[in-house]
């Protein structure tokens, strides 16, 4: 646990201590990445964005523009054909925390949305001249506009739901539109509606393992043992609450 005295649940599915959110956020990412390259081109995991030589900056303030910076994933043929490149950035917020609570979960979810549009999305599209769409999820399960886009999208390129008329014997189906997804779909033989139920229990599933990790898990740093006296154990009643509090939730 976290060695912070008067800690909460709502600070120990925040807390960076031990890695949990980030194992969380790698989770994600990491699986979409492998979905994604079953039917996309050039997919790779935390690409470098290209340097700002002297473009002109139009956009917010908070926009990054440091060298040296990275998104999450990008994959090409995702939106389009296969020369046309999207960036996928994900983030996984805590709806307890002080800065999320006072919201709707709605209204949330666009918070963290254009969080990520304003820091990174001018920059994809008129440097690396590509498209961008942010990945945000909640702990909990939920998904952001976005991010359920993205989804439905990628669960129609591995399901064969919108596979057009088979090919004849001496006929290659076309590259871009359903015929990527008439050449890839094969590899998965299921409709859209088995592949999209796949990916929401999928979901929740991986972030209820990982919300249940920050809570029971040990928040020692690697090569160190963690001194259980001078914490809060594992068999704290106000842990073992937190624990069936997030085990009942409604994912």
């Amino acid at each position: 646990m976290c060695l912070r005295k008067g800690v909460t649940v709502e600070h120990i599915l925040s807390c960076a201590k031990g890695g949990f959110p980030s194992i969380r956020h790698n989770e994600i990412r990491d699986v979409s990445t492998q979905l994604m390259s079953e039917v996309c081109y050039n997919v790779s995991i935390e690409p470098d964005l290209q340097p700002i030589t002297g473009e002109p900056s139009s956009g917010a303030a908070s926009a990054i523009t440091t060298d040296g910076a990275r998104l999450d994933i990008t994959a090409n043929g995702f939106w389009g054909s296969r020369f046309e490149k999207t960036y996928f950035d994900v983030q996984v917020f805590n709806p307890y925390a002080p800065s999320n609570r006072m919201s709707s979960l709605s209204a949330t979810y666009r918070k963290h949305e254009n969080i990520k549009k304003r820091a990174y999305e001018q920059r994809v599209r008129e440097v690396e001249h590509s498209s961008f769409t942010p990945i945000v999820l909640s702990l909990t399960g939920g998904l952001g506009n976005a991010a359920f886009t993205c989804y439905k999208r990628l669960a129609s390129l591995l399901s064969v739901a919108s596979i057009p008329s088979p090919p004849t014997v001496n006929t290659r189906p076309t590259i871009q539109g359903a015929g990527v997804e008439a050449i890839l779909s094969v590899k998965r033989d299921q409709h859209y509606n088995t592949t999209m139920s796949w990916l929401r229990c999928w979901l929740p599933f991986s972030l209820l393992r990982s919300s249940i990790v920050c809570i029971r898990g040990a928040r020692s740093s690697r090569g160190h043992l963690l001194n259980w006296t001078c914490c809060h154990g594992p068999s704290s009643p106000r842990i073992k609450s937190a624990h069936s509090h997030l085990c009942t939730l409604n994912f």
